[in-house]
């Protein structure tokens, strides 16, 4: 199987340099570029088949090179989204302008791979959205799934943006709660919080969920 091609497009050196070298040692090729002329430059001459795309950057940010792309009809790679200041709000504009996932810095290495390595397995094809949904929430944390699973609720959108927000971290949070049975230790670990930090977000959200949950291992 051919070595596949990724691009990191992040401003931070840091960022780029450490990155390069956990995919390079996991087998991919990377490329880098350090903003937006040049990921434009090197989509123009080649098709990766994976885009890390940072959203705060100088003069052009990651969500309008994203538009750019769909607009010119180059958006035929899956891109995920990185931001170090990310908000849901603009995690679902990214899924629903066209990428396929949302990672919020620092990113813990094994999300990063796992994330990597689905958005590749479906690539960017007409109908990738379509895909995700289709998982019928099996994904952990999918930001487009959760998107979709969102609309079909009728909630995130025509709501204050307070508002909006408690709605889909309470819908984030339940899913998981569901999707592990209550096993707290589990549920923490998909959404990489601290046990302390999760049951005092649970509670501000009023999830519910079972006071044995308290004495797991």
């Amino acid at each position: 199987m051919a070595t596949k091609e990724i691009l990191v497009v992040d401003d931070e050196i840091g960022i780029r340099e450490l990155l390069s070298e956990i995919l390079f040692d996991e087998g991919y090729h990377v490329h880098v570029a350090e903003n937006a002329i040049q990921a434009r430059d090197f989509r123009n001459r080649q098709v990766p088949d994976l885009v890390l795309l940072d959203i705060w950057m100088p003069n052009t940010d990651g969500v309008s090179l994203l538009k750019e792309w769909v607009g010119q009809n180059l958006l035929t790679m899956p891109v995920i989204m990185m931001s170090g200041h990310g908000t849901i709000e603009t995690a679902l504009e990214a899924t629903r302008i066209g990428a396929v996932d949302f990672l919020e810095k620092p990113i813990a290495l094994q999300k990063l791979l796992d994330a990597v390595a689905k958005a590749i397995r479906l690539g960017a094809t007409p109908n990738i959205r379509q895909e995700v949904t289709s998982e019928n929430l099996t994904d952990q944390g999918s930001m487009a799934t959760l998107w979709e699973t969102a609309a079909q609720f009728s909630l995130p959108l025509d709501l204050p943006l307070r508002e909006a927000r408690e709605h889909f971290d309470s819908l984030y949070f339940n899913y998981h709660m569901h999707k592990e049975n209550g096993n707290m230790t589990r549920v923490a670990k998909n959404v990489g919080l601290e046990r302390t930090h999760l049951y005092r977000k649970l509670k501000q959200l009023d999830v519910k969920f079972a006071k044995k949950s308290l004495d797991e291992n």
